[in-house]
């Protein structure tokens, strides 16, 4: 073997392999050079709606996906205050996203990689997913619920729900209204 191990480079068509050119190996390195087929993607977009009151905080936000039977089949964010306050930490608010808290988020040690984020300002914000993602790569065909939950101090919760089917077969974008926390959201698929 040698220095450089069993790393190799694609070189004027054929295959370098330390201080062997293999041109045996054309077709196969070339293959793999070709763009693979593009992924279903997920993209999310929840409005935070801004709110006329006397004390405002920005709301904790989950989003995650439900199967059939109201399990959670992937967390895909949660938005809440990341770092320590004056008033404590922010995961001690958590819980007031019961639903998620009682579907998944008392059985996570917070921070999740990939999932947790800092709340978000009032306006419109976007989560975007390729299939290939963790939190997408294991979702079977099938009926699923994308839930979004909101929960602001001193203020309210709202839940919203938009159905779908996963893998999407063609581009597909399921809107719903909130009233209260949240404004449109709105989820998009596309094969």
């Amino acid at each position: 073997m040698s220095k450089y191990g069993w790393f190799g480079f694609l070189v004027c068509g054929a295959v370098w392999f330390g201080d062997i050119l293999h041109p045996a190996s054309i077709a196969v390195a070339t293959s793999s050079v070709h763009a693979a087929e593009p992924a279903a993607h997920l993209e999310a977009t929840v409005e935070i709606p801004r709110l006329n009151v006397s004390e405002y905080h920005r709301p904790y936000v989950a989003l995650w996906i439900a199967d059939q039977d109201r399990q959670v089949a992937a967390n895909i964010t949660v938005w809440y205050q990341l770092a320590g306050s004056r008033e404590g930490e922010g995961t001690k608010w958590l819980p007031d996203l019961r639903q998620w808290w009682r579907r998944s988020g008392r059985g996570l040690e917070m921070p999740v990689d990939g999932v947790s984020a800092a709340t978000r300002p009032p306006g419109e914000h976007t989560v975007k997913l390729a299939a290939d993602d963790k939190r997408l790569a294991e979702l079977a065909p099938g009926q699923y619920d994308l839930m979004i939950e909101a929960s602001r101090e001193v203020g309210g919760r709202e839940l919203l729900t938009i159905p779908f089917t996963w893998p999407p077969r063609k581009t597909q974008t399921h809107d719903v209204q909130g009233t209260t926390e949240l404004g449109k959201v709105s989820l998009t698929l596309t094969p």
